[in-house]
C-alpha cells in the first residue's frame, strides 16, 4: 500500500517484540516505572519522549511490558495526560510553522501545496479521534487558532 502524500510505496518498519513478558535483566518495578513516567510528565515531556528516555537512560525497553499499561494510559490514569493526542499535535505544529514561513515568502507554491496536504491530514485525524472520542465532538482545527494549540 501507498504513502498517502507521497511517491513511497516501502513496507518496511520497526517491530515489536511477541513476547509481553519483560526481559530477565529488566529489574525496575511497575511502580518505580509509572512514578518515573509520572515525574517525567510533570516536568512537561511528550510521552514518546518520555519513552525514549526511559529506554536511553534507565533500560527499560518498553514501558507496557513492565507495568501492563502504555504510558499515555498511565499519564489519563494520573490526570497528566496531553488534552490532544501527540501525532495531532505535531501535525498542527507542522502546519504552524509552514504558515508562518508563508506569511513571509507568498510566493513559494511548493510550500502552499504542502500546507494544503498537512492539514488534510489534521482533518482525517482529528474525524478519526472525535469517532474514537479521543477529542470531544465539538473539536474542530481552526488555522486562525492553531498558534495557540502548539504554544
Amino acid at each position: 500500500m501507498g504513502r498517502m502524500h507521497s511517491k513511497g510505496k516501502g513496507i518496511s518498519g520497526s517491530a515489536i517484540p511477541y513476547r509481553r513478558t519483560p526481559p530477565s535483566w529488566v529489574k525496575a518495578s511497575a511502580q518505580d516505572v509509572c512514578s518515573q513516567v509520572c515525574k517525567l510528565a510533570k516536568k512537561g515531556y511528550k510521552p514518546s519522549q518520555i519513552g525514549a528516555l526511559l529506554r536511553d537512560s534507565h533500560g527499560i525497553p518498553l514501558v507496557r511490558t513492565v507495568t501492563g499499561n502504555k504510558i499515555v494510559r498511565i499519564l489519563k490514569a494520573n490526570g497528566l495526560a496531553p488534552e490532544i493526542p501527540e501525532d495531532l499535535y505535531h501535525l498542527i505544529k507542522k502546519a504552524v510553522s509552514v504558515r508562518k514561513h508563508l506569511e513571509k515568502q507568498r510566493k513559494d507554491i511548493d510550500q502552499k501545496f504542502h500546507l494544503i496536504l498537512i492539514e488534510s491530514r489534521i482533518h482525517r485525524l482529528a474525524r478519526y479521534y472525535r469517532r474514537t472520542k479521543k477529542l470531544s465532538p465539538n473539536w474542530r482545527y481552526e488555522s486562525s487558532t492553531a498558534s495557540t494549540l502548539v504554544s
